[in-house]
């Protein structure tokens, strides 16, 4: 007899963005003739930009011949792109990294839901709240995070980051917590960390021998300097964190998928008897085991986002969409909401109308102005009250958004 896996029963019954989906898509049958926008889910909308799309065509050119076909590449990515990593996105802001210590993916989330894996079912996490839905979700998968009471999980720490403390968590107190997720810039508050508070988190690990694990997935839409891209800006990060990018929101990539995960040499995990397990070597047997590499192409494609050419028109787009990100905080404002988020990051948090929880919003807004968003409570229990709007849309589809908003607001 074949047993399934009861933890995945644990999961509650649809993941956040598939509920939505089912919403409007079910608003839509019975209003055929409705215009539907989205601000809900994070999906881009600008094409490729052209050095981007030249460097695929080069390749697939390639790969048309038989001297440049390529079949199975290597599980950590080719060198080329690895070195281009470690050229542009951290030794220009003073972190030393190894070739080995850089490993290419098929896209951020994947690795952020498996690197668990490789971590004890009972270790005990921290996750700042309201969060991204995987990090959640795959430890439920694995056993790790007790059962779900009255919209909690009864083995998670759950650390606020709400208006009312400044969108900054604080440190666990009580029990230790073995693994800490962090976002940053936040998905979804649109929220940063200092420097000041993130060197916090890094020596609360290394103090509780914890482990980090960094989402940097939105750090090219930071525009202070003074604000760190990577959690390696912090000395002694390399003992203690992981951290994972993306190409999905920097360079439109959430069709071509790629990123990369960087897994230091200093950082390890323990055995019951002691024994320090270095995660680099544990995640390469992982990957080689279970990951057959990105593609060729869309290796090449990454790489081409660090040409001259690329940056430039890379950043044109993250521009555009800042540019979309302002508007709407304007607007918002302007109509009286509070929100969040936005300077740094391509994402608008906003507090729904007193009385009203985030689902009653997300179907008010549908119905009444045939614009979607994303209901905060999905995110976590102090996500509720809010709901999240992206600023990935078309110029065009952002402003109609929001003057159908400003309509229905007014009438309400």
């Amino acid at each position: 007899m074949a047993l399934v896996n009861i933890h995945f029963l644990n999961l509650q019954q649809n993941y956040l963005f598939a509920d939505i989906a089912k919403k409007v898509n079910a608003f839509r049958v019975m209003h055929p003739k409705a215009d539907v926008i989205s601000l809900g889910i994070g999906d881009v909308t600008q094409p490729l930009c052209p050095a981007v799309v030249e460097a695929m065509h080069r390749a697939v050119d390639e790969m048309a011949t038989a001297d440049g076909f390529r079949g199975y590449g290597p599980e950590q990515g080719y060198d080329f792109l690895r070195e281009a990593i470690l050229k542009n996105d951290f030794q220009p802001r003073g972190v030393r990294l190894s070739i080995d210590e850089v490993f290419i993916n098929d896209g951020a989330k994947s690795d952020t839901g498996n690197f668990q894996e490789l971590l004890h079912w009972d270790n005990f996490i921290g996750v700042t709240d309201p969060i991204y839905p995987v990090y959640i979700d795959s430890n439920v998968m694995i056993g790790r995070c007790g059962t779900y009471r009255d919209g909690r999980w009864t083995n998670v720490r759950y650390m606020p980051t709400t208006a009312e403390n400044g969108f900054i968590p604080e440190l666990p107190k009580g029990r230790p917590v073995d693994v800490i997720y962090l976002c940053y810039p936040n998905n979804p508050t649109g929220t940063v960390i200092t420097r000041q508070e993130l060197r916090k988190w890094v020596n609360y690990a290394l103090k509780n021998d914890a482990l980090i694990l960094f989402d940097a997935a939105y750090q090219a839409y930071i525009q202070d300097p003074d604000i760190p891209h990577s959690i390696y800006e912090i000395r002694g990060a390399r003992k203690c964190a992981v951290e994972f990018r993306s190409f999905s929101k920097t360079a439109g990539f959430t069709g071509v998928r790629c990123g990369y995960t960087i897994v230091p040499k200093d950082v390890s995990v323990s055995t019951f008897e002691g024994e320090r397990i270095p995660l680099n070597q544990l995640w390469l047997r992982r990957q080689c085991t279970k990951f057959n590499g990105t593609s060729y192409i869309s290796q090449r494609a990454a790489e081409a986002i660090y040409s001259p050419e690329g940056k430039q028109q890379v950043q044109q787009t993250i521009n555009y969409y800042m540019q979309n990100a302002a508007r709407m905080l304007s607007v918002l404002r302007g109509l009286g909401f509070e929100v969040y988020g936005g300077e740094h990051a391509p994402y608008i948090w906003m507090r729904v109308p007193d009385g009203t929880t985030s689902w009653q919003f997300f179907e008010q807004l549908l119905y009444g102005a045939n614009v979607v968003c994303t209901p905060g409570v999905g995110f976590g229990p102090s996500g509720e009250g809010y709901v999240r709007f992206t600023a990935f849309g078309s110029h065009e589809q952002t402003e109609e958004a929001l003057k159908r908003i400003e309509k229905w607001k007014n009438q309400h």
